[in-house]
């Protein structure tokens, strides 16, 4: 222990004295210069780091001073630089709560971690971090160590230090600050992006008054002035110079951490973005959202490359991406899946089904206005969005099985496995839903939509260039086909008529109960495109239908989207494979005349019971099978009689199966059908199971 205080001491006093100086430090800068670029090279946007004019801690606001020291390091005039007692608790919590709730960085650590290192968690880095906390402390007072960090942290849109988070939050100085102001911007540090107030003005109210708790706590402030901080009448500044591309590289750029590791020098990132393609959807979804809701869209090409992105009406009023981050209900547009079960499965859709009112499990699905179509084929169903019978084929294929096919198409939030979840009950995000439409569009195989190109440096040397994936085969072809063909119909003569284009279009609406939400998702010319619109508090919206002001916006926006693009014909001709063109019984067991099988004494027999001539021997005599643990025979007797009952050998050859398949095709003649799940390791489970 001496030799390791030795030591310590030691790596101190050296490191004190190799620390610049503190008007080195007040001009040195964090951040990195980031030109996002789009596809065809123009500037998008350029980030990196906004500092405002340095406030010495004389003229620094006392209740921001309090703020930060209460909510980030209650002990900062204290301790020498790293807090013993903070560590303990940070570690109990820890073994308490089964995972890190608290943090045991002082500001003097954080601020020798902004300045001098980065941010991963390694043990190496928490011994540096430590050891210059420790100089810092040695060579400067505690007022020049808090005036450093009010100065140089980072509160989140490029903002570093007060005074730059007070003119981009609240348009005015950061020298004027009032308490509730103050709360707000103490309480970004710990995750500037989550709680910023242009982001998620009510997250940043529920911070900012823990932070008045916590000040209270701390005896800065009295009970009194906590109360009358009144945090919801904070005005905030409104930000220029921003547009709806602001949705894409909000997105973009997060990625840079996975393509890009550990880099800190100037880059150009160089996307996918079409300025054309994303003035046509801004315009799109700004002219044809419903008054007081919000609408987003997401274009990808047949690559999966992000051609236009819009996370919402106004990235001013509200950055937060709704392509990209909200969870919401599909609706009917979530019958893709059930309908590719079901093809999958052997249905096709000239296939007939019956459109009549059914109970599943106690549930009993409605159509949109309460008709009901009697017998139709699988195509007009999909095509006019029948409730009933996507209910009929999610319980025959097995709601599991849906489940699973949803997964392989991409979609990564939970899905239950109730049967409402035919029509769309699991919340999905908008961006999942696009990848699974233009998975359909690339005939099976997957994509994976991507934003960025390239990332070079500002000389032009490469650092990263996308590579495409292999891809994979999601289904056969022939279901692809079929689904298209589907979805075609949709378009042409069902719900999603008004999305079209004057071109091949395949898509789907969704709606909602009580008009919650809308969506149209579909493809043309290599380019797939979803639309959602909906109240961000999941108030209905009146007369939103997916087939409705979605499909206009949709059209609006392909229409410009695909104006230089051939016009492609689509690829619906049913290329079934060898064994489904094939009747069953000849395929599985070939003529069931000549069906064998083994009666319980071993004997090969046919199925009216006789010995077949593989049982027989040369003299015309009857083989016996050994009996299990003897050597000798027993004979088969003269009336034994058949082996097997006409039941078990309907269901054996396939005749029971083929004729089950006859009758769900045909339209029951009684005014109300009961549907029972299937129980069989093939169509899954109809239990409550979240996949």
């Amino acid at each position: 222990m001496l030799l390791a205080g030795i030591g310590l001491a030691a790596a101190v006093a050296i490191t004190a004295r190799s620390l610049p100086s503190y008007e080195r430090l007040k001009s040195s800068q964090a951040g990195q210069m980031i030109v996002v670029r789009a596809a065809d090279g123009s500037e998008i946007v350029t980030l990196g780091p906004s500092y405002g004019k340095w406030i010495p801690i004389q003229r620094m606001p006392r209740v921001m001073q309090d703020a930060m020291i209460s909510v980030e390091d209650r002990r900062f005039r204290e301790h020498w630089g790293v807090d013993p007692i903070g560590i303990v608790r940070s570690v109990y919590v820890r073994v308490e709560k089964g995972r890190w709730r608290q943090g045991g960085s002082t500001i003097t650590q954080q601020l020798a971690r902004n300045i001098f290192l980065n941010s991963n968690r390694t043990f190496d880095r928490k011994i540096r971090e430590a050891v210059l906390a420790l100089a810092l402390e040695t060579k400067f007072s505690k007022d020049q160590i808090l005036e450093l960090y009010l100065n140089k942290v980072y509160f989140g849109g490029g903002a570093y230090g007060v005074d730059s988070a007070a003119r981009k939050f609240f348009g005015h100085s950061g020298e004027q600050l009032s308490l509730g102001e103050a709360s707000i911007i103490a309480g970004l540090v710990k995750a500037p992006s989550h709680y910023s107030p242009t982001a998620d003005a009510k997250a940043a109210v529920e911070r900012a008054q823990v932070v008045l708790e916590t000040m209270q706590d701390a005896g800065a402030i009295t009970p009194a002035q906590a109360s009358n901080a009144d945090l919801k009448n904070i005005k905030l500044a409104e930000e220029a110079g921003q547009n709806s591309a602001r949705y894409f590289t909000d997105w973009v750029l997060p990625q840079l951490d996975q393509v890009l590791p550990d880099n800190d020098q100037p880059i150009e990132v160089w996307t996918t973005l079409d300025p054309a393609a994303q003035h046509a959807a801004t315009e799109a979804i700004q002219g044809n959202v419903p008054n007081g809701a919000q609408g987003a869209l997401v274009s990808v090409d047949r690559d999966g490359a992000v051609l236009a992105m819009v996370g919402g009406t106004d990235y001013v009023t509200s950055n937060y991406n709704r392509a990209t981050n909200a969870v919401r209900q599909p609706g009917s547009a979530w019958k893709l899946f059930v309908y590719l079960t079901a093809l999958e499965a052997g249905y096709k859709p000239d296939d007939k089904v019956v459109d009549e009112p059914v109970t599943i499990n106690g549930w009993s699905p409605r159509n949109s206005g309460g008709k009901y179509a009697g017998q139709i084929d699988v195509r007009t169903a999909f095509a006019y969005s029948k409730n009933t019978v996507a209910a009929q084929l999610g319980n025959e294929v097995g709601f599991g099985a849906v489940a699973n096919m949803a997964r392989r198409f991409g979609i990564t939030t939970p899905i239950n496995t109730m049967p409402s979840m035919v029509l769309g009950s699991s919340e999905v995000r908008m961006i999942d839903m696009v990848r699974a439409f233009a998975e359909v569009q690339a005939k099976g195989t997957s994509v994976t939509p991507y934003g960025i190109r390239k990332v070079t440096t500002t000389d032009g040397e490469v650092l990263y260039s996308h590579r495409d994936e292999t891809p994979q085969q999601l289904v056969p072809d022939y279901v692809a086909a079929g689904i298209t063909d589907l979805l075609q119909t949709a378009v042409s003569i069902g719900t999603g008529r008004a999305a079209q284009i004057g071109r091949p279009v395949a898509g789907k609406t969704g709606t909602t109960s009580s008009n919650k939400d809308g969506w149209f998702l579909g493809f043309s010319s290599g380019i797939t495109t979803g639309v959602w619109m909906g109240r961000d508090d999941a108030k209905p919206v009146p007369g939103l239908q997916g087939g409705t002001a979605p499909a206009r916006a949709f059209a609006a926006y392909m229409r410009s989207a695909t104006a230089k693009r051939p016009p492609e014909k689509f690829q619906t001709e049913l290329k079934l494979p060898q064994y489904q063109i094939e009747p069953d019984d000849e395929v599985l067991q070939n003529n069931p005349d000549n069906y064998f099988y083994v009666d319980p004494n071993g004997n090969i027999v046919n199925h009216q019971g006789q010995p077949t001539d593989a049982a027989q021997g040369t003299d015309g005599t009857t083989r016996a099978a050994p009996t299990q643990g003897r050597d000798d025979t027993v004979p088969v007797p003269d009336d034994q009689g058949a082996a097997a009952s006409d039941d078990f050998l309907d269901r054996a050859t396939g005749r029971q199966g083929s004729a089950t398949a006859a009758a769900r095709r045909t339209p029951s003649t009684t005014p109300h059908a009961t549907a029972t799940p299937r129980a069989s390791a093939r169509t899954g489970t109809t239990s409550a199971n979240t996949y």
